[in-house]
C-alpha cells in the first residue's frame, strides 16, 4: 500500500481540520489532494449537492441542462478577455488531454513542450508524457511529439546563471533545442503558473512575457495548467494575473467543485471556432452531471462572494513572515517561496552547495504528522526536499499560528 498502512485512516473533516478513525484531529495543510482549499464540506458547496440531489444528479452531455448553463455563465463572467469558451471534464487529466487537443486543432501544429520540472497528471499518456517531473522513464510508453524546456528555477538556476543578469538564458536554450528538434510545426507549451509538485517554483518577474513571445514568433500557443493555482489560490483569481500575460488555453480543476471532481478548458471565441471546424471535441459520460456544475456554481460564488483570493493573500503574508523568522534560526531552511496559500520552503544541508536534506525534510513532515499538521514533501529529479504547505483559504489566524507552532517544533527537534 506504499506506505499507507502506516498513515491515519481519515473518518470525518471540516473546514481545514481533518479527524482520524481514533478520534485524532489534524491540521490538513495540504487541502485533501488539493481538492479541499475551500475548506472539506464548506456549507455553501453542500447546500448546493444536496438540492441537486432532490432535483437532478446526472444527464446526458448531449444534452443542456440549468446548472450546466450558469456555470458556464458564471466562469465566463471572470475570465479575463478575450478568454470566453469553456467546457466542461471531470478530472485534471482530463483538462490537460483536452487542451492539448484543442491546440492541436487551433494551430494545426502537433508538437507540445513543458517544463522539466512539471507535473499535470497521471491518468491519461498525454499528461503523464508531459509530466517530466515524474521522470518518463516509469511509464510503459509516452505520447509523441512532447517534450521538455529547462524550468526558470533561480534558486538552483539549470544553466548556472544569476537573474536578473541571465537575460532568461534558460528560456533562450531551450528553444534553440526545440526548434532543432520539432518533428513538425508546433502547437504549444504547456505550463503551471506555479510549478507546484516539482517544488513550488515560482518563475522570475519577465519570465512568463518572454515565454509568450517566444510562442508567438512561433505560431504556439499557451497553455496554463492552473489546476493547482487558480480560483483565488495564489492570492489573485487566476494566477496569470501575477504574470501580466493571458494564456490562450487554460485547464481548471482540484477544487473547482468543492471536493467534488469537475473541471474545466478555457479558451478564446476565436480559438474554439478554429479548433471545431477540425473536429475537435472533448467529453466524458459524467463531465456535465448537474451535480458536479451545481458544485462548481456554489464554488465560485464562495470564491468571490467570501473574498478567497483576500484571504490567500493574507495566509501568504503571516506564513512567509514567520518562515523568514524560522529560517533566521534554522540553517536547514534555504529558500521560502510560493503564492498565496501554495507555498513551499526548500530544505538543505548546506547553504552554500544546496545539497538537498531530503531524509532531513521527510523527518520534519513526520514529526508535524504526529503533532496534528498534515502537509506533502515535494520536488523532483531525485530532490524531495521542499515542504509544500496549502492549507485551504478558510483557515482562521488561529489555525495558521497553531501549524506554525508545530512546524517550529519540528525543525528544533529535527535541525537541531
Amino acid at each position: 500500500m506504499a506506505g499507507l498502512e502506516h498513515r491515519p485512516v481519515l473518518a470525518s473533516a471540516s473546514g481545514s481540520t481533518v479527524v482520524d478513525t481514533g478520534g485524532r484531529e489534524y491540521l490538513d495543510f495540504q487541502s485533501g489532494q488539493m481538492g479541499a482549499a475551500l475548506g472539506h464540506r464548506h456549507p455553501r458547496v453542500m447546500a448546493a449537492i444536496a438540492e441537486s440531489t432532490r432535483t437532478i444528479v446526472h444527464a446526458s452531455n448531449t444534452m443542456l441542462n440549468r446548472p450546466r448553463l450558469l456555470l458556464h455563465e458564471r466562469l465566463g463572467r471572470l475570465l479575463t478577455p478575450p478568454l470566453q469558451k469553456s467546457l466542461f471534464l471531470v478530472s485534471g487529466s482530463d483538462s490537460i488531454e483536452a487542451s492539448v487537443d484543442l491546440a492541436r486543432n487551433a494551430t494545426g501544429g502537433h508538437d507540445i513542450l513543458g517544463l522539466h520540472d512539471g507535473l499535470h497528471g497521471s491518468t491519461s499518456l498525454v499528461s503523464r508524457s508531459l509530466s517530466f517531473g515524474w521522470q518518463r522513464s516509469k511509464h510503459a510508453a509516452v505520447a509523441p511529439g512532447t517534450s521538455a524546456i529547462l524550468t526558470p528555477d533561480c534558486y538552483r538556476c539549470p544553466v548556472a546563471t544569476r537573474y536578473p543578469g541571465c537575460d532568461f538564458l534558460c528560456l533562450k536554450t531551450s528553444f534553440e533545442l526545440a526548434d532543432a528538434n520539432f518533428t513538425a510545426k508546433p502547437a504549444a507549451v504547456i505550463a503551471e503558473p506555479v510549478l507546484s509538485a516539482g517544488g513550488v517554483i515560482v518563475p522570475p518577474p519577465g519570465y512568463v512575457q518572454a515565454l509568450r513571445r517566444a510562442c508567438d514568433e512561433r505560431g504556439m500557443l499557451l497553455i496554463f495548467d492552473e489546476a493547482q493555482t487558480g480560483l483565488g489560490k495564489s492570492g489573485k483569481m487566476f494566477c496569470y494575473e501575477h504574470e501580466d500575460v493571458v494564456p490562450d488555453v487554460m485547464a481548471l480543476s482540484k477544487h473547482f467543485g468543492g471536493g467534488l471532481p469537475i473541471s474545466a478548458v478555457c479558451t478564446t471565441a476565436a480559438l474554439a471556432e478554429q479548433a471545431v471546424r477540425r473536429g475537435y471535441f472533448a467529453t466524458r459520460s459524467h463531465a456535465t452531471d448537474p451535480i458536479l456544475c451545481a458544485a462548481g456554481l456554489a464554488s465560485l460564488d464562495v470564491i468571490v462572494e467570501e473574498d478567497m483570493p483576500g484571504r490567500a493573500a493574507r495566509i501568504e503574508r503571516r506564513m512567509k513572515g514567520a518562515l523568514t523568522e524560522m529560517a533566521k534560526k534554522f540553517e536547514i531552511i534555504g529558500d521560502i517561496r510560493g503564492r498565496g496559500v501554495l507555498l513551499g520552503v526548500e530544505l538543505v544541508t548546506d547553504r552554500e552547495r544546496k545539497t538537498p536534506a531530503n531524509q532531513e525534510a521527510d523527518a520534519i513532515a513526520r514529526h508535524c504528522l504526529d503533532n496534528g499538521l498534515i502537509f506533502q514533501v515535494r520536488g523532483s529529479h531525485g530532490r524531495t526536499n521542499v515542504l509544500r504547505f496549502v492549507p485551504p483559504m478558510v483557515t482562521t489566524d488561529a489555525e495558521v499560528e497553531r501549524a506554525l507552532s508545530i512546524l517550529n517544533d519540528a525543525f528544533t527537534a529535527v535541525a537541531r
